[in-house]
């Protein structure tokens, strides 16, 4: 008896195995379609950015096969691989590095903290796993559709979804680098950024009024603290309505933003999606009339609690929801205002179900994306909405590059935005799991991101934001954010010795531009990350799979925050380079790649003072006598580069009889000219051996 019940038990909750079509859409990239596939309820595709066509038919020989099923009534489907393969990506998520064994759900979520769910359902979500197997093989899986779904990282693999049945996309490369750059080619890439996004960013939870913000950049030009941006959150709106300033604290805000470009500072304010339904209050207005909100299932528009109070959420499925929506940024950027910050986009409804909308709201689409209920479109709301944000703040100022910052987010919406990994906690704990975190996000095809630097609730200390900084200075997105209720986090807040500290580190990440800069248009090209794990550098190094306190900086710095322990470092003569003649203590410890050429510069105080025309060629021999590198340079802001303004060069390093180093400089790619000064940096034994500077093509340092 127990046995038949049993059997019956098996057979509702797994059916059989569903008939399926396949085929290659490119040589390494295959497409599976379930037997019941409903176009219909997935299609168009939001993260893929082309349509996928068969080309040739599946080999017999291909490796990961997806198989669908339904699971617990659900449409699911099942991969089996190797048990020695490590897993990575799932986008944003808690928890070590690797991702075996773990179970997550994709079901945006303004989780504060990480602590609801047990950190498994967080801002974002990225239907995405990267395996890379024993031999450095490596496979990705894609599954395509936006409805909510668990991802269970075991043997098999399962993805069950709370929808229709879904395609599945599978690449198959040698390495996991080449998984990156088939995602990329899928979903897309970020765009090249403004410079200025790549400089120090200060934030607070809120600067007001707005002469405290003024205060705030005085402080860092005072005390030479290089900064970039500095953030404005809800405190600058009138009763926290979208698109207003509060006229007691923000009475002149292009004032201020004419203050802040006086001293070379980038603005950047935030814009939610809930409308405080308020009638007289303009967007709330032009919404009604325009017929924009999300709806309930009585057919009227969708209420709920946000800062405001009570607010209307826009459709971004609708396109003249988009249109309207980016229509609304033209007078708010003619303020001076440089970047917009969409927050609270996941949606995040303080008096709704889980946080959020009800999934049985409805969106109406058009003619891009069909009609759905929230369960389809929640995942992609946060991105609908930035798209639209980035298509107004370019309508605005369509002669420079848009910058868009989303705590929520869907795989794709590198497209679209930036991102942080949202309310984290001013621990070490937290400091700890940011590596693991950004570097999961890059694998997810997010390059651009990083923590709040210093954690957002919580109050840091001295000891604590002196590693956060020191380690902070390398994200790709390096942002200090705090909320209201915590002591002050600037970098003077912690006394002197913090002070200087936070100086040192973010002077380094100034030194770096030349670097990093290159790095974000490689990002912007291949989609290679920014930020990689350390078993990058050797990928058939299996020691190497699960090092998560440090990462690697493109392919050819190592960053080791100082609290790391026992890092597992990969083989060869990595050479620590020593900017400073004085240790604090705190730096993170930074190794150039053997056989790696990193251009740097001289310390600014803004991206605005930068300037590739005096450059120092920081050089490491590998066991061969040769070293390679790279830099891209241009207008830092426009889209000249586009027609061919800038200058891409290439750096060549090799050693003449034991007793002279050369460097050959040659640019490879654009039409910008400018003139430009080297030396070489010979990084040896922890010492720095120069050259001096010169103008010629052909660069020697006698040993």
């Amino acid at each position: 008896m127990f046995f038949r019940i049993f059997i019956s038990i098996l057979f509702l909750s797994v059916s059989n195995i569903q008939a399926q079509s396949s085929f290659l859409a490119e040589k390494d990239i295959a497409v599976f379609y379930p037997k019941d596939f409903d176009s219909v309820q997935t299609l168009p595709s939001l993260a893929i950015i082309h349509p996928l066509k068969r080309k040739m038919n599946l080999p017999t020989d291909w490796k990961t096969i997806p198989i669908f099923k339904t699971i617990n009534g659900k449409n699911s489907i099942e991969i089996q691989y190797e048990k020695s393969t490590d897993l990575y990506g799932t986008g944003e998520v808690t928890g070590s590095l690797r991702r075996n064994g773990k179970e997550i759900t994709l079901w945006n979520t303004d989780n504060g903290n990480y602590l609801q769910y047990n950190g498994d359902r967080l801002y974002q979500s990225h239907p995405w796993i990267l395996g890379v197997r024993e031999d450095g093989t490596s496979f990705g899986i894609i599954a395509d559709h936006t409805w909510k779904q668990e991802i269970k990282l075991d043997h098999p693999i399962q993805m069950i979804s709370e929808g229709p049945s879904f395609r599945v996309i599978i690449i198959e490369k040698d390495s996991p680098q080449e998984v990156l750059k088939s995602l990329a080619k899928l979903t897309g890439t970020i765009d090249l950024p403004p410079l200025w996004a790549l400089g120090y960013q200060q934030s607070r939870f809120s600067y007001y009024p707005q002469k405290q913000a003024a205060s705030i950049v005085d402080e860092f030009r005072e005390r030479e603290i290089p900064l970039d941006v500095l953030w404005m959150d809800i405190n600058y709106m009138d009763g926290f309505r979208i698109f207003t300033f509060d006229p007691k604290g923000y009475p002149d805000p292009k004032k201020l933003n004419d203050y802040l470009h006086q001293n070379n500072v980038r603005s950047v304010f935030m814009i939610d999606p809930g409308v405080k339904k308020e009638e007289g209050y303009f967007v709330y207005d032009q919404g009604t009339k325009g017929n924009h909100w999300t709806l309930a299932e009585n057919n009227q528009a969708f209420t709920g609690k946000v800062w405001p109070g009570q607010c209307v959420f826009p459709d971004y499925t609708r396109e003249e929801t988009q249109n309207w929506w980016a229509s609304l940024y033209k007078d708010f950027m003619s303020l001076g205002i440089d970047g917009v910050w969409n927050d609270m986009n996941e949606p995040s409804v303080f008096d709704g179900t889980n946080g959020s909308m009800p999934a049985t709201n409805m969106h109406r689409g058009s003619k891009k994306l069909p009609a759905g209920n929230h369960l389809r479109y929640h995942n992609v709301y946060g991105m609908l909405m930035v798209k639209a944000t980035r298509e107004g703040i370019l309508n605005a100022n369509p002669n420079k590059r848009p910058f868009v910052l989303s705590r929520s987010n869907f795989m794709g919406g590198q497209r679209y935005a930036a991102t942080w990994t949202g309310d984290n906690k001013s621990t070490f704990n937290y400091l700890k799991e940011s590596i693991p975190m950004s570097i999961n996000l890059s694998l997810s095809g997010q390059p651009f991101n990083g923590p709040d630097i210093g954690g957002f609730s919580g109050d840091a200390n001295p000891e604590l934001f002196g590693q956060w900084i020191a380690l902070g200075a390398y994200y790709p997105f390096s942002r200090n954010h705090t909320s209201t209720e915590t002591v002050a986090q600037e970098p003077w807040a912690f006394g002197k010795e913090i002070e200087n500290v936070s100086r040192t580190a973010i002077n380094r990440r100034y030194q770096l531009l030349p670097y990093l800069y290159t790095l974000f248009r490689e990002a912007s090209i291949t989609g290679m990350p920014i930020m990689r794990p350390i078993f990058f550098a050797d990928i058939k190094d299996n020691t190497l799979r699960a090092e998560e306190q440090a990462f690697l900086l493109g392919e050819n710095l190592m960053i080791i925050p100082r609290w790391a322990k026992n890092v597992h470092e990969p083989k060869g003569n990595w050479q620590e380079i020593k900017f400073e003649n004085k240790d604090d203590g705190y730096q993170s410890i930074i190794k150039l790649k053997p056989g790696g050429i990193v251009p740097i510069s001289q310390v600014v105080q803004s991206t605005e003072d930068y300037s590739a025309n005096r450059i120092t060629l920081l050089v490491n021999l590998d066991e061969e006598g040769y070293a390679k590198g790279d830099l891209y340079d241009d207008e830092k802001d426009g889209f000249s580069y586009r027609e061919g303004n800038f200058s891409y060069f290439k750096y060549e390093a090799d050693l003449i009889n034991d007793t002279q180093l050369k460097v050959s400089v040659k640019q490879i790619e654009g039409n910008r000219n400018i003139e430009q000064y080297y030396r070489i940096g010979w990084v040896k034994e922890g010492e720095i051996h120069y050259s001096n500077w010169s103008s010629s093509k052909n660069i020697q340092l006698k040993l």
